[in-house]
């Protein structure tokens, strides 16, 4: 059986055929009136600027202009999510309070950390899918390789370094799949976020990141990094001029970072659909749709059933990762 795509995969989970919707939305056009009843809070696990970030405020922004709630953004930033996605999962389960889980709080760190605070499936109630993003490898403009094959010639021949958000990013576990692949051994660098990252990127102390495009596409573009592929399976229409890891000599690489929205376990089904259905129409806005697209982001909302279906997919897929390189929770 072929390899299935990021993208393959994501589209074959959102025609999952669903026969509770239509009952429940039903209900929901009489009950779901209960929602949002006092300020809602979406919570970000990792610190401002990001794309999860980015994401929630535009939810935030559009939510507070509908709902006649304030609908505000707390990061909570630590443990490669872990923190963030916990509180969340030990909050009332009225919809209160969201988080935007990740690919690493949602698939990767179940595998990576020794213990977990929470169980990344049966302690959350899965809302959409929101969208999903390339990780662009990009280098300090010292580095001499202007490609990823010279790239992994100067990796065989000297130490060089990867940065990233923190252990079990998909920043992370991108750069264990190139070591893994390529036959090199990077050093991983874990930070507390990407703001902290970069900076040691930009001053030459890290050599590289794998960094989510939406981050790192505004400084390839001022000239302040240089980018050398991209971690998806096809070419970003964002970057179109960049290739993928695929074509530059890693047939089997792709690492899509993802993002969802997800709420503690127990959310009253009325609920679920409500907020599913909110965020839906704000990712359909058209300022909403070119913003994302700007940044490199594929908005792509479906019901909870595909993205708990998708939970499970990535969460098998990541376990091999890690498994195969070695990975810590360093």
């Amino acid at each position: 059986m072929t390899r299935k795509t990021f993208s393959q995969w994501l589209a074959a989970a959102a025609l999952l055929p669903v026969l509770l919707v239509p009952a429940a939305q039903a209900q929901t056009q009489t009950q779901s009136a209960v929602w949002p009843t006092k300020p809602v809070k979406i919570v970000v696990t990792f610190p401002p600027g990001g794309a999860p970030d980015t994401l929630a405020r535009l939810l935030a922004d559009k939510w507070s202009q509908a709902l006649g709630q304030p609908v505000t953004v707390d990061n909570k930033p630590g443990a490669g999510g872990n923190i963030g996605a916990d509180f969340v999962a030990k909050s009332s389960p009225d919809g209160t309070t969201l988080v935007i889980g990740t690919v690493g709080t949602h698939a990767i760190n179940p595998s990576l950390y020794t213990t977990m605070p929470y169980n990344h499936v049966r302690d959350f109630t899965p809302v959409t899918f929101l969208a999903s993003t390339p990780n662009m490898l990009v280098v300090n403009n010292s580095v001499p390789a202007r490609n990823v094959k010279e790239l992994i010639e100067l990796a065989k021949k000297q130490p060089l370094t990867f940065g990233s958000a923190g252990s079990g990013t998909s920043i992370h576990l991108s750069g264990e799949l190139f070591n893994t692949q390529a036959g090199v051994k990077m050093q991983h660098i874990p930070y507390k976020g990407r703001a902290q990252a970069v900076p040691d990127l930009l001053g030459g102390r890290i050599t590289m990141m794998f960094d989510n495009m939406p981050s790192a596409l505004p400084l390839v573009k001022a000239g302040e990094i240089r980018a050398l592929a991209v971690t998806s399976a096809t070419r970003s229409p964002a970057a179109p001029n960049v290739p993928t890891l695929a074509e530059s000599g890693l047939p089997q690489f792709e690492a899509t970072s993802w993002f969802a929205l997800l709420g503690p376990a127990g959310m009253p089904r009325d609920v679920q659909l409500r907020i599913n259905a909110e965020t839906a129409r704000v990712l359909a806005l058209p300022d909403v749709k070119e913003k994302l697209a700007t940044l490199g982001l594929d908005p792509a909302p479906g019901t909870p059933e595909a993205l708990a279906a998708l939970i499970q997919a990535e969460t098998a897929k990541w376990a091999r990762v890690v498994k195969e390189s070695g990975a810590k929770a360093d």
